[in-house]
């Protein structure tokens, strides 16, 4: 297999001007601009400006970046969205992903800031920059409710388009309850319910957490068979009866001791043969990508917590054996994110 060629001045403009790039991006889906051209593709110049509600150099400059970087495209004067916005558009994903713009955009951005000093000092510096006293981002939503509204919207999206790859991949049909730890608003147990009749779903969140997620579940008409159980996942022992602890999205927030250390409770609170599944972002054992995962690992460096990365799948199933897991496998997702599945049996 050839080697990749070497990085050249053209790449690194993108890289350079990244931040900038980034603001395109944000501004067409806050000021309405992709939500525009797919509602009325092939409009002129004018056309825009008059639908946004902007200024003649405002739209000037939006539309220079969104174009220079392909996001929208312009034929014979006219500018329609790209070929990948419209797809998302059509098969109903649009809203998932800009949510996830806005959380990139009100919540990761300026805390990313920090991500030299939250490298040379092995910590989150970035959490300096959410207001509140909590000992990480999740404890501080209470006092910043915006943020808190972003931050589920994101993370509920941000599972819905990956959900799919868990409920393909992972035979659920012989587990009986499920135990989803740190679960969010209930978005993945309220997935689980729904395509296994059978399965009971408890969801461990902080207590702030506990009333969003029981909202969620009983706008989806699920109450009988997913439940919330407040704790601090950290000193509280897991609930027993379940044959499943499943860490979505999870582990990627914590350093190593702690995974372990979770991973541990896991084990325990399991009977024999029950297993813990892993589902989140995972990286290349070689440490050289996905681009998407190192890329996500600025936003766990500098922000939510003490520790966090994209970590590869060897390290995952290091800390299972070390948990005391057994029976240990990979299931790859080929998918745009660098999801992936890990499972293990005690």
């Amino acid at each position: 297999m050839s080697a990749d060629p070497d990085l050249t001045l053209d790449d690194l403009t993108p890289i350079l001007f990244g931040h900038a790039a980034f603001q395109y991006l944000n501004a067409g889906c806050e000021l309405g601009l992709f939500a525009l051209l797919a509602r009325e593709p092939d409009l002129t110049r004018e056309n825009v400006r008059d639908g946004l509600g902007l200024a003649d150099r405002a739209v000037d400059v939006l539309l220079l970046g969104t174009t220079s970087l392909r996001l929208t495209t312009r034929v014979e004067g006219r500018y329609r969205n790209a070929p990948v916005i419209d797809q998302l558009v059509r098969e109903g994903r649009w809203e998932n992903f800009a949510n996830v713009v806005a959380f990139e955009a009100h919540i990761v951005y300026e805390g990313q800031a920090d991500f030299v000093e939250s490298l040379r000092d092995n910590t989150n510096v970035g959490l300096r920059r959410i207001r509140g006293t909590g000992r990480d981002l999740y404890h501080r939503f209470a006092e910043n409710p915006h943020l808190e509204r972003v931050f589920y919207r994101y993370m509920r999206s941000w599972s819905e388009l990956a959900n799919p790859l868990l409920l393909q991949k992972v035979d659920f049909g012989r587990v009986k309850k499920v135990l989803d730890v740190g679960g969010g608003d209930a978005v993945n147990a309220i997935a689980l319910a729904g395509e296994h009749p059978h399965l009971e779903v408890t969801v461990l969140e902080i207590p702030a957490t506990g009333p969003i997620a029981r909202r969620r579940i009983a706008d989806s008409g699920l109450s009988d068979r997913v439940s919330v159980h407040e704790c601090d996942i950290f000193r509280d022992p897991f609930p027993t009866g379940a044959d499943c602890v499943l860490f979505s999205h999870q582990l990627v927030i914590w350093e190593p001791e702690q995974n372990v250390e979770l991973l541990r409770r896991a084990h325990e609170a399991l009977p024999p043969g029950g297993q813990t599944v892993i589902f989140s972002s995972i990286s290349d054992d070689d440490g050289d990508g996905p681009l998407m995962a190192a890329l996500d690992s600025v936003y766990f460096a500098a922000l939510p917590a003490e520790g966090g990365m994209i970590y590869a799948w060897r390290q995952y199933e290091e800390w299972l054996r070390e948990a005391g897991f057994t029976r240990i496998h990979r299931l790859p997702c080929a998918a745009w994110t660098p999801h992936g599945i890990i499972a293990a049996t005690k």
